[in-house]
């Protein structure tokens, strides 16, 4: 097992075949598609990748990522912290036609060429595990924009169709 940073770039099907693994940390400020849905770029994941050969000969990569980031509660607009785990189990596929008859158990991580970068992969899965809402617990918003006395002097107001009931009372004692 490697410890340390993660490669920036990684030949899949070469480490599968070594069956090799990677434990590392990925910062947040360095997946910039992922800093777009959150509230700020700080913080970094735990990252744990394995490369393997399966049953079928597939070169595969299973992991898992764990960090928390900082996102926008939806309910007050203050940062919230959200605890974000992604486990990811993909099987290499050169083509979409590959990619199609792979089985179910896996995801496709479609490669043009022999040598990817890792870190866009590793940021796909995350943003995949990214709540859709985030907002805190306990969170206090304020329900109501005005002073009280001015709801006060709206229910003072006369109700306007007051007088259609007076012209109907007048009509049904006619």
């Amino acid at each position: 097992m490697s410890y340390g940073p993660l490669p920036k770039k990684i030949e899949p099907r070469k480490l599968a075949e070594r069956e090799a693994v990677f434990a590392g940390t990925a910062n947040v400020a360095d997946m910039p598609r992922l800093v777009s849905a959150l509230a700020n770029d700080s913080g970094s994941f735990a990252v744990e990748i394995e490369f393997a050969k399966d049953e079928q000969n597939l070169s595969t990569l299973t992991g898992q990522a764990k960090g928390a980031v900082s996102m926008t509660c939806q309910r007050c607009l203050e940062p919230v912290s959200v605890e974000v785990e992604a486990d990811f189990n993909l099987a290499v596929a050169l083509t979409d036609e590959q990619a199609k008859h792979l089985p179910r158990d896996y995801d496709p991580l479609i490669i043009e060429t022999d040598e990817i970068e890792l870190l866009p992969v590793i940021e796909d899965e995350l943003m995949l595990s990214l709540p859709l809402v985030a907002y805190h617990d306990d969170c206090s918003i304020q329900t109501s924009f005005g002073e009280s006395e001015t709801a006060r002097t709206q229910d003072d107001k006369p109700n306007p169709f007051s007088v259609l009931a007076q012209l109907k009372e007048k009509a049904d004692k006619s």
